[in-house]
């Protein structure tokens, strides 16, 4: 007997391509069952058998969707920087240094303060359908500091990434290799067991294509996966390097040029979008169809952080991705949802298919498409996880 039976689905996406022939791979009139936390079957509402399911939830002909899976964030942090916002808003531009502003109030934090913050994004993101989430250090910029981030963020995902080179932090302005030796060496040495990913933000103001190279090159010899902050000032060479060092994924994005989409077009570096940065920064947002006219796979995240995105709704970056950056309401979900499973390299969320982990939402409306048509209103009815319900 399975422990659950979600039926009555009026539309259940499942990202599975070879049901309907379209990349969410839709089926009407749904129903699927869950066993120890995982899809155990899927298929026609008719073809069920109610005496065979210890629990029966009935989603009341609304739409059921694979949960988010946010790829791209930093919760580990103290203050905010809401002044810096509204200066931007009266025209003053974006620039990477005002993160040295959150490492200093970072640092004066307790481990509890650190900790209570993270439980309150991580449980925020939760409630609007998020059931998979990544979190980055690099609001400590000091061994000791990165590693007490990496350690609270372990506490609450297995997508923990190490990014001790997020900016030069104010005490090595004048030593920047210096910084760098101190990443690649006693820094990485600590944090390494508690970190899946090693990231760097490769653009104007942070780190040069070099000292990247050099930073990836540190990490992986340790055992961290690569992924990258590239291009999101000006373009550069952050999309190439990421691609030369097999990248999971190149996030941000917001330049790029033929030659940017040659490279991903020919890896297995995955493109990701971060719509909330824009809409923080007053930034122009890039137009997302050269990306998939090439065939590249993208995914959208949130990029959650206190200078430059300052929130955790999914729903929200498929709403800007569509209105904002040319995505198809379909490309969007699926962006946010299997593509950020592609951008974690994870193969058991992001989708709803036999084998895969029971995240799932329920929405209240009957289609997936009010996610874009209906920006600003939380659609999330119910949220699941491993096949209990969690929000």
């Amino acid at each position: 007997m399975s422990d659950l039976l979600v039926t009555d689905i009026g539309c259940l996406v499942t990202n599975e391509v070879t049901i309907d022939g379209t990349p969410l791979g839709v089926i009407y009139d749904a129903a699927f069952e869950v066993t120890a936390g995982k899809v155990s079957w899927i298929g026609s509402r008719s073809e069920v058998k109610a005496s065979d399911y210890q629990k029966i939830v009935s989603a009341n002909g609304k739409s059921v969707i694979p949960g988010f899976v946010d790829s791209h964030n930093h919760l580990v942090f103290a203050g905010d920087r809401a002044t810096e916002f509204s200066a931007r808003m009266q025209g003053q531009p974006y620039a990477a240094g005002g993160i040295n502003y959150t490492v200093e109030q970072t640092r004066s934090a307790s481990n509890e303060e650190l900790r209570k913050n993270t439980v309150a994004l991580v449980s925020e993101g939760l409630s609007s359908g998020t059931t998979t989430v990544e979190i980055k250090s690099g609001y400590g910029l000091s061994v000791a500091d990165e590693l007490r981030s990496l350690e609270i963020a372990r506490e609450f995902t297995e997508e923990t990434t190490f990014l001790g080179a997020h900016v030069m932090p104010t005490e090595f302005k004048s030593a920047p290799e210096d910084y760098v030796a101190m990443v690649c060496g006693p820094m990485l040495d600590a944090v390494a067991p508690h970190a899946k990913w090693i990231d760097v933000f490769c653009d104007r103001g942070a780190f040069s294509p070099n000292q990247t190279r050099q930073i990836l090159t540190a990490g992986i010899a340790k055992g961290l996966l690569p992924r990258l902050h590239a291009n999101q000032l000006e373009p550069g060479e952050g999309i190439q390097v990421g691609v030369e060092f097999g990248a999971a994924s190149v996030d941000h994005i917001s330049h790029f040029d033929d030659s940017d989409i040659a490279a991903l077009a020919n890896s297995n570096t995955v493109a990701t979008f971060l719509p909330g940065a824009e809409f923080s920064t007053r930034s122009k947002y890039p137009d997302a169809r050269p990306m998939f006219a090439a065939g590249i796979k993208v995914a959208i995240a949130s990029d959650c952080n206190p200078g430059s995105s300052y929130t955790t709704n999914m729903p929200l970056m498929i709403a800007l991705a569509v209105r904002e950056m040319f995505f198809t309401p379909e490309q969007a979900l699926w962006s946010a949802t299997k593509g950020g499973a592609l951008a974690l390299r994870r193969n058991d969320v992001g989708h709803l298919a036999v084998g895969a982990k029971a995240d799932f939402s329920i929405l209240s409306s009957t289609s997936y498409l009010h996610l874009a048509y209906r920006p600003g209103v939380n659609l999330v009815e119910q949220v699941w996880r491993n096949g209990n319900q969690v929000s």
